[in-house]
């Protein structure tokens, strides 16, 4: 997952005490400090959530789409392959004639 690689939580920043020293930095600085890295850490944590969703959405849909294409080039490589092209006409009605009767008959059970 991507988040194992970092090692801060937002509530990990929070909970950060440091040790006061005679020549220390002021508490309230520091703490208003690390505020503002909590609070863009948490923006930060939900934008990668956000976008790791839309590019699995993505990815999906590019693995279908790409699955469509093969089938419709193997339909017209099957069509350009066929004798449809020597089909004539009569032969074509004879086709939906029959299609028609399976439809037909298919209905009236």
């Amino acid at each position: 997952m991507l988040f194992e690689e970092i090692s801060l939580t937002p509530q990990d920043i929070l909970d950060k005490d440091f040790k006061i020293d005679t020549r220390g930095y002021r508490p309230q600085e520091v703490d208003k400090f690390l505020d503002e890295v909590i609070s863009d850490y948490t923006k930060f944590v939900e934008m990668v959530k956000k976008y790791d969703s839309e590019k699995n959405e993505l990815v999906d849909e590019n693995l279908k789409l790409k699955q469509e294409i093969r089938d419709l080039t193997d339909k017209l490589d099957l069509l350009k392959n066929s004798s449809l092209k020597e089909m004539t006409n009569v032969d074509m009605l004879r086709r939906i004639s029959m299609l028609e009767k399976v439809v037909f008959k298919d209905k009236d059970n």
